[in-house]
């Protein structure tokens, strides 16, 4: 099992049954989560939900952060106009490796609509034991958090 984490969690309606599902998971596996909402499956807008998520993270209260919604294409725009943040959108094992070991992503943004929950749970596991790579990429990430 990998280091267990503080981990801020959000989700627009389209994304709440994932988020419930993947906190369980992270719950039982001995991380810390909180979540920020929403608190349902009824329509509303990301941008409530996903900006305090991300600026959790950004502000270093949690160690990673994971935002849902539909496609995840959203949350992780909203995600990444918080500075600190780097969020991908993974919608397999090998990309959620990438974010990890190549831009030491901070935030992970998955689509309810676009994976299983079982893909979804395998997702997080693997982003969560990823460790950034350094070396080349490191140069690159730095580049980002000047922008």
């Amino acid at each position: 099992m990998p280091t267990p984490y503080t981990i801020a969690i959000g989700s627009d309606h389209a994304g709440f049954k994932y988020k419930e599902a993947i906190i369980a998971m992270l719950l039982t596996e001995g991380h810390t989560v909180r979540d920020f909402g929403t608190y349902s499956d009824a329509s509303c807008d990301y941008p409530d939900w996903i900006r305090p998520t991300a600026e959790a993270v950004a502000r270093g209260e949690f160690q990673r952060g994971i935002v849902l919604g539909g496609s995840g294409n959203g949350e992780a725009i909203v995600a990444n106009k918080v500075k600190g943040v780097r969020c991908g959108l993974c919608w397999n094992e090998q990309v959620a490796i990438w974010n990890r070991s190549h831009n030491d992503g901070n935030v992970l943004s998955l689509g309810e609509r676009t994976v299983t929950l079982e893909e979804a749970f395998k997702i997080v596991r693997v982003w969560l034991a990823t460790p950034f790579e350094g070396g080349r990429h490191l140069p690159r990430v730095q580049k980002i958090e000047v922008i």
